[in-house]
């Protein structure tokens, strides 16, 4: 049989026999999704590797859940869950693999064993509180937590099932009139509000474990999922048979009101000092798989009866199949693909860096240098360490991170409520703050006016996504100059001009300084062009406007301060500018659809010579950073590819998962590093050269929880200090020469 990454179709009754490298040698269990195998690696290590079926492999909307699924379970590798060593969601037939150690479900336990003793169920009830608070740090909500989802292992439980969850920062709900979950152990506003599900639901779920390990039945129990659903609405938990000790506890679990249950911490604060001896649940013992080729060794297999090692039903593929581990994983590194060969896969170990679980506040997302891993400073680095600051700008009501700008030795922001402020970057002081407008829903857009000076540092502007434009003098703040149209307009910064765009064909630019109207037209050969990026050197702002068959794409630039198109052309494709590489070519992404991009596009300004160079999948693109040849695509999972444009065809360097969702654009800064902030406030740091995580700050979440956001503000760098946002309205300050110590 061909490996799943060979071509052609596999006969899906004889099975395959590889998973990427990976040999499969014995099925462990299959369901109504997959089968999972066990296997091993060149070096004889164990795994338990999940297959999809075939029929689901061409279901683009079961890639894109398999897919979230390795992501989540990526971020949340740690002590107690299953951590992913391997995974492909992008092969004929998807897979994922886990380290594979033995080990009952709480459902088999409790179905064989009856209820858990006292004593077992504080155990249970404290890991798996210690499992929840892990993965809600690592900005995942699980939103399945139930009995069969939860492993005992000798070193305590450990979560697994990762298929539905979701990162709080991604931009995934559940679709309308779609429910998702198992009804028993669902929240009330799973049924009622499915778009909010934040922590407080996975809490909920841990309460109803904790009723059906006591007692061997839920809280709520019908043969009916529709009454399960009310009941889990309007009803009053059944607590009977739960510890007297324990039972407030669960109760709080089980409260309606999300902001009534206790966080994890909380819950395992109540267990101290523990009443029950130190030592592990201890499964009992049971049979190992028969293995092929007369291969042996000392693994369970996925079910047991009383001990006595009579072997269980076949897991089903939704209940997850009980063969995680949790050993740890080598730290991530990226790898060049072998041979030059483009292929889309998710295939290293994920990164200490991001397994984002470890213990202590947030100790387990320190970046492998903590470990000794990383290389020392780089030579030429200044040994004198920037301490960093951290300034909170809003503090009360729906937050969203602060957008700022950087510019004549000045940080400028402004959050929801603040309309502008001027932050000292050496200290973060706040030196003036302006109201935000009064109908302003989201935090304005500041940028830095160049081109002259008025005051002390100049000019600063800031404005709506729609307009008005407002200028403020740097040194006190006060009001320079307002811009106003019959129309909302959009902006765009370039140099001494500000150039404005109503979505309907008209196109004007304003002076920075004096906010004096400096042309007004449209743009020769355009009828509703979308200005680009940006290019200071040459002074030409990028334009495009794409047919409305999407075959085609007119691609400009134009004088910003004339509005002269200096040159223009036709391509094929719908384009969109993303950049310039050091010898002047516009980057342009190709829109497959929507936010997929199938290639880059090259254009010589010069000789007008176009290349298309595609890249090794569709990757639905959150934000690319050029830099030198390089263009740094960041996808909306967090995976980071890096793609050199030089080469004749394109040619991918390195690709690095980081597990993150809902990105900002990255940037590229000095000392050959990329940042890019995520939207639970962290901010991350990459070494472009190795395609290694060298840093990251920790979450900042305002009370722990986090309202979704379509946008996430890109970080900035001036030169040893790199700024960034967070949710919690907070604004901060990181040493760029050393993201180790983040």
């Amino acid at each position: 049989m061909p490996p799943l990454r060979g071509t052609g179709a596999d006969r899906e009754a004889e099975g395959p026999e590889y998973a990427g490298d990976y040999r499969l040698q014995a099925c462990l269990g299959a369901g109504g999704m997959g089968v999972v195998h066990l296997a091993a690696s060149a070096s004889g290590l164990r795994l338990a590797v999940k297959v999809v079926h075939a029929r689901y492999a061409e279901d683009p909307e079961f890639r894109a859940r398999f897919r979230q699924e390795v992501a989540a379970a990526r971020r949340v590798s740690g002590a107690f869950t299953a951590p992913v060593v391997d995974a492909d969601p992008d092969a004929v037939r998807p897979w994922m693999a886990t380290l594979y150690v033995p080990g009952p479900t709480l459902a088999d336990q409790v179905k064989r064993n009856g209820p858990l003793a006292p004593a077992e169920l504080r155990r249970l009830t404290a890991g798996l509180a210690e499992a929840l608070r892990d993965i809600h740090r690592a900005g995942v909500v699980h939103r399945d937590l139930k009995p069969s989802n939860v492993l005992l292992t000798d070193t305590g439980p450990k979560v697994i099932d990762f298929g539905i969850s979701r990162p709080v920062d991604s931009d995934l709900h559940t679709e309308t009139g779609k429910l998702i979950g198992s009804p028993p152990f669902m929240a009330p506003e799973q049924f009622q509000r499915p778009r909010e599900v934040g922590p407080a639901a996975d809490v909920f779920a841990l309460g109803s474990v904790l009723v059906h390990a006591a007692t061997g039945h839920g809280p709520f129990d019908s043969d009916s999922p529709y009454i399960v659903a009310y009941q889990v609405v309007h009803d009053e938990p059944d607590l009977t048979g739960v510890p007297a000790e324990l039972a407030p506890l669960v109760a709080r679990c089980l409260a309606k009101d999300p902001a009534e249950r206790p966080s994890p911490a909380q819950i395992m604060a109540a267990l101290l000092p523990p009443s029950y001896a130190a030592e592990a649940f201890i499964p009992a013992q049971r049979r190992r798989p028969s293995l092929p080729d007369g291969e042996d060794g000392a693994y369970g297999e996925t079910g047991s009866r009383g001990g006595r090692g009579e072997p269980g039903p076949s897991p089903a593929w939704d209940a997850d199949t009980p063969v995680r581990a949790t050993a740890p994983v080598p730290p991530r590194r990226a790898r060049p693909l072998r041979g030059g060969r483009l292929r889309p896969r998710l295939t290293i170990a994920v990164a200490a860096a991001v397994a984002l679980a470890g213990a202590g506040i947030y100790a387990a997302m320190s970046p492998p240098a903590r470990g000794g891993t990383e290389p020392p400073a780089r030579p030429g680095e200044v040994a004198t360490a920037f301490a960093g600051w951290e300034t909170t700008l809003q503090k009360h009501g729906p937050t969203a991170a602060p957008a700022c700008a950087h510019g004549e030795g000045a940080l400028y922001c402004a959050a929801r409520g603040v309309g502008l402020a001027r932050l000292d970057p050496v200290t973060g002081k706040v030196l003036w703050s302006l109201d935000a407008p009064v109908k302003a829903e989201s935090p304005l857009a500041p940028f830095v006016l160049t081109g002259g000076a008025r005051g002390t540092g100049g000019l600063v502007g800031a404005a709506a996504p729609t307009g008005p434009l407002r200028a403020y003098t740097a040194e006190r703040g006060a009001p320079a100059w307002s811009t106003s149209s019959k129309l909302p307009e959009s902006f765009r910064p370039a140099g001494s001009a500000v150039v404005l765009t109503d979505g309907q064909g008209g196109v004007r630019a304003v002076d920075g300084q004096s906010g004096k109207e400096l042309w007004r037209h449209g743009l020769s050969g355009f009828d509703v062009p979308r200005p680009g990026p940006y290019d200071s050197v040459s002074g030409l702002l990028a334009v495009s406007e794409t047919s409305a068959d999407g075959t085609h794409t007119r691609v400009g630039e134009f004088r910003a301060r004339t509005g002269e198109v200096v040159r223009q052309r036709n391509l094929r494709g719908a384009l969109e500018p993303l950049g310039r590489t050091s010898d002047g070519a516009l980057v342009l992404g190709s829109l497959y659809q929507a936010s997929l991009y199938d290639a880059l596009v090259l254009l010589d300004p010069a000789g007008g010579s176009v290349r298309r160079l595609p890249l090794p999948h569709r990757i639905d693109v959150r934000g690319v950073a050029v830099h030198g040849s390089v263009a740094h695509v960041l996808d909306a999972d967090g995976h980071l590819t890096a793609f050199d444009t030089a080469a004749p065809k394109g040619r991918v360097l390195w690709e690095l998962e980081t597990g993150a969702g809902n990105v900002s654009t990255p940037v590229v800064g000095p000392g050959d590093r990329l940042y890019f902030s995520v939207q639970d406030g962290r901010l991350l740091a990459v070494d472009t050269v190795r395609g290694a995580l060298v840093g990251q700050t920790r979450p900042r979440l305002l009370n722990g929880r986090l309202d979704y956001a379509p946008l996430v503000p890109p970080p900035l760098v001036a030169g040893d200090r790199v700024f960034g946002t967070a949710p919690d309205g907070s604004v901060f300050a990181v040493d760029a020469r050393d993201p180790a110590s983040w």
